[in-house]
């Protein structure tokens, strides 16, 4: 069965375009949405994809119909490859049920891959740098090194409980306790 999806990003905008290009391409049935791509929530696409059976294939008008990213596109793509159905593009003309088109899918996944890999370097990289020039990562601390040594004399009386002081530093004991671990005794 050929099963198509159509989207337009608002209201405003009509599917009209879409649904006579999938109808051409011979899709029997077509779920149909007015959601922002960058939107999680996609009932419509939830329900295609749920509805998908091996040897399907899910046919969109365009490229960017389907997925809010590469990344996306990819993964869906992917999970549709592993569920043994087809996927077609109609613009862009790739069909992953020919071997031309699992070329073209598998060059863009390669591409997702190589652009996720860059921006996990990068980020390494800007981390050392920052380490290097002295900078720490992370939050800073919920209690500074004065208030850390209060809390300790604090607890020094025997009848103030660490919850207590965690409560009068408006902390949780698990970061009262960090900060002690953190101060020199």
């Amino acid at each position: 069965m050929i099963i198509g999806y159509a989207r337009v990003s608002t209201t405003d905008q009509d599917t009209a375009l879409q649904l006579d290009s999938l109808n051409m391409a011979g899709c029997e049935r077509v779920y149909q949405e007015a959601f922002s791509g960058a939107s999680r929530e996609r009932p419509e696409l939830l329900r295609c994809l749920d509805a998908l059976r091996e040897g399907d294939t899910l046919t969109v008008w365009r490229l960017d119909r389907l997925g809010r990213s590469l990344k996306d596109l990819v993964a869906i793509i992917s999970d549709l490859e592993a569920k043994g159905v087809g996927f077609r593009s109609v613009t862009e003309a790739i069909d992953t049920t020919t071997a031309g088109g699992k070329l073209i899918f598998h060059i863009f996944a390669a591409l997702a891959e190589f652009e996720r890999s860059l921006i996990q370097e990068r980020t390494k990289a800007g981390i050392q740098a920052a380490r290097a020039r002295g900078r720490k990562g992370g939050r800073p601390p919920k209690l500074s090194p004065t208030q850390a040594k209060k809390a300790r004399a604090m607890l020094l009386d025997p009848s103030i409980t660490k919850t207590e002081v965690a409560k009068h530093f408006n902390v949780t004991r698990a970061t009262l306790n960090k900060a002690l671990e953190d101060i020199s005794p």
